[in-house]
């Protein structure tokens, strides 16, 4: 039977106890994570969410009432014990932060008897993670997860406490808004008060953060929570959290320099990290030419090298219709892997064809010398000697080659340097990589759509010295925007906004969009634009992805607290689910779902 703690008050959590503690009556209170009777002893740890506690219980020191309760204990009963902190007579715990010190139990209540749990709660658990999302608040009580939510909060506060001192206004925006479908799928709501309309929930603050520049705000911050409606992967939930924020009267520059000194704060003081300030650069161009990616991973190298002029007018097809065709030939070098099985650099090959590649070349440079080639009988000795030199090769490395559309080769070497590093171990899961990526092109063609598209968003400024080429050649237009990457991860992006109507009109007009149908749209961020805005700029981190990569977790669900799995729905509470006819009804919603659903 439950006991109730009337006439108790926690004094301590668990892991707040030490040494300096010996000798102080406590009360304690938690879940039990084990108990051992010795027979006439009872040991007992016990867990909060500070960390782990040993009680000792001896019938002559708290009684055979209380005795007799800590024997019936078991695994996640909830209790609360009234005992004496003692340093440890035997050797220390050195695991444990109170490996010092037990506590000798003078009186027991059991708050809250548990049944046995469908998985042990430890750290590190072998369980599969269905079952533990099934069960969440039970994988909640787990020490490491804990860690991490403790940790996410923490870094929260240090945001929110840094963006304060620095002048920056905390501003909630709304949930229900309207859809403006450019971009990825909004999450609709419809609305009973206006039957057959929808309201949208927010892909992100973008237009009502640029409406408080166009208030006088000046520096707004929120700690949003937002929702696409797409496919997902390790680092992407449906809805999200975002650290989002705009400043009045800056430029590019002045929102970097906040940035990186808001990183350096947070990682000091969430993990002990020492970033060193300034981040390092790079362009777009550059990051795509050097390492096949937008957000790439500079902790190892086996960077790109185009070698397109190397082999122009080589025999080998492949090449040479790839660069008849306005692509490139490129390669990477796996140092020291020429003697990689055949059956693994098909795999490889098969893994490329995933990231659009009709196939992998590949050259092994032997120990003797020598050539082993999936291509080299169309080439001739000099033009492959030429083409192992441009690629810095050396005997035992193995070469490989991707030609095709430039966006094409990237994609393919970019992803393969990946998995190359993870197979030959490259990567330093020490080191902490911030980069920022720069100059953006604007806009890219859609092939699907038979336009061109806003790469961020419409209402992202172009380089100044770019504006003559929105006439004349559009993708050739770089963007005032900023991305900031850690470890290969984008951790957030940004950009200066457009904030003149003539040029907010020329990008619709790029974008195919009539005077009617941007108004339309955003008409009412346009209308504020007619009485006076600042020039104003701004980014968002995603907050999820910066713990979990701070806490060096493998998934974004190790740092939320009730996540979503990969269909987009949660095991916990069943949702989505169906509702009451009478619901849809009020609605004035029918389903229709097509066979098979």
């Amino acid at each position: 039977m439950n006991e109730s703690m009337t006439g108790l008050k926690r004094s301590h959590r668990c892991a707040e106890l030490g040494a300096a503690n010996a000798g102080e009556r406590v009360t304690v209170m938690g879940w039990i994570q084990k108990q051992r009777n010795k027979g006439g002893i009872i040991f007992v740890d016990l867990r909060d969410r500070s960390g782990i506690l040993q009680i000792i219980f001896e019938e002559e020191e708290c009684g055979a009432e209380n005795f007799a309760k800590a024997e019936k204990l078991r695994s996640e009963f909830v209790v609360a014990v009234v005992g004496n902190v003692e340093k440890r007579a035997g050797e220390a715990n050195a695991s444990l932060a109170t490996g010092q010190i037990e506590v000798r139990a003078k009186e027991l209540r059991i708050l809250s008897e548990a049944q046995t749990p469908p998985f042990p709660i430890e750290e590190d658990s072998k369980t599969k993670e269905e079952l533990r999302l099934k069960y969440r608040y039970l994988d909640l009580r787990r020490p490491d997860l804990q860690k991490n939510i403790i940790l996410r909060s923490k870094i929260a506060t240090s945001i929110r406490a840094f963006l304060a001192e620095e002048g920056f206004l905390e501003i909630e925006t709304p949930m229900l808004t309207k859809s403006t479908p450019e971009g990825a799928r909004d999450y609709l709501v419809p609305s009973r008060v206006h039957p057959g309309n929808f309201y949208a929930l927010p892909q992100s603050p973008q237009l009502f953060k640029q409406l408080l520049m166009c208030s006088g705000y000046d520096r707004y911050f929120q700690l949003a929570k937002c929702f696409r409606d797409e496919d997902l992967r390790a680092d992407r939930q449906p809805e999200f959290t975002q650290v989002d924020m705009e400043l009045s009267f800056v430029d590019a520059e002045d929102v970097m320099e906040v940035n990186e000194r808001l990183i350096r704060t947070v990682c000091k003081e969430a993990i002990g990290l020492d970033v060193a300030l300034p981040l390092p650069r790079m362009t777009w161009k550059e990051a795509m030419d050097r390492f096949g990616s937008d957000k790439p991973d500079t902790r190892f190298g086996m960077e790109l090298t185009d070698v397109s002029k190397i082999v122009e007018g080589c025999g080998f097809g492949v090449f040479t219709s790839a660069l008849e065709n306005g692509g490139s030939v490129r390669g990477i070098n796996a140092k020291g892997q020429a003697e990689m099985p055949r059956k693994k650099i098909d795999a490889l090959v098969d893994f490329a064809k995933g990231y659009g590649a009709k196939g992998l070349a590949y050259l092994s440079v032997q120990q003797d010398g020598s050539y082993k080639s999936s291509f080299a009988k169309f080439m001739t000795p000099e033009e492959l000697d030429a083409l192992v030199e441009a690629m810095g090769g050396e005997k035992g490395d193995l070469l490989f080659f991707a030609a095709d559309k430039n966006k094409i080769v990237w994609n393919v070497l970019g992803a393969l340097r990946l998995e190359l590093a993870k197979q030959m171990d490259l990567i330093d899961n020490g080191k902490f990589n911030f980069l920022w990526v720069t100059e953006f092109p604007l806009l890219e063609y859609s092939e699907e759509e038979d336009r061109f598209v806003a790469m961020h968003h419409p209402f992202t400024m172009p380089v100044e010295e770019d504006l003559k080429l929105l006439d004349t050649d559009p993708g050739a237009v770089r963007a005032k925007a900023y991305d900031i990457v850690l470890n290969g991860v984008e951790l957030g992006g940004g950009s200066v906004r457009i904030f003149q109507s003539d040029v907010q009109e020329k990008m619709f007009e790029v974008l195919g969009f009539s005077r009617e149908s941007a108004y339309e749209r955003f008409g009412f961020l346009l209308n504020a634009f007619k009485y006076g805005v600042p020039p104003h700029a701004g980014l968002a981190y995603g907050l999820d992805r910066l713990v979990m990569l701070l806490v060096k977790a493998e998934s974004i669900r190790e740092v939320i607290a009730f996540p979503k799995v990969k269909d987009a729905s949660c095991l916990m509470t069943d949702a989505p689910n169906v509702v009451d006819r009478v619901q849809l009804d009020e609605l004035q919603i029918s389903v229709n779902l097509t066979e098979g659903e």
